[in-house]
């Protein structure tokens, strides 16, 4: 798998994880953020997620040369 695409698949379970905890608050509380704003903190998380998992390798693969 390229290294590209893993980091896009991490922060997809990022994003959808998110999702899903924000469901089950939904369904345990009744309120919760309408569903436009659960999508476009998602699409950020996801984002973050695959930045930060980019990153993390990044700095990992240094570490690992010393």
């Amino acid at each position: 798998m390229s290294g590209r695409r893993e980091h896009l698949l991490r922060g997809l379970v990022g994003a959808l994880s998110f999702l899903v905890l924000v469901q089950g608050y939904r369904l345990l509380s009744g309120r919760g953020p309408s569903l436009p704003v659960l999508l476009g903190v998602a699409v950020v998380v996801w984002a973050v997620g695959s930045a930060g998992s980019a990153l993390l390798d990044a700095w990992l693969a240094e570490k690992r040369r010393v």
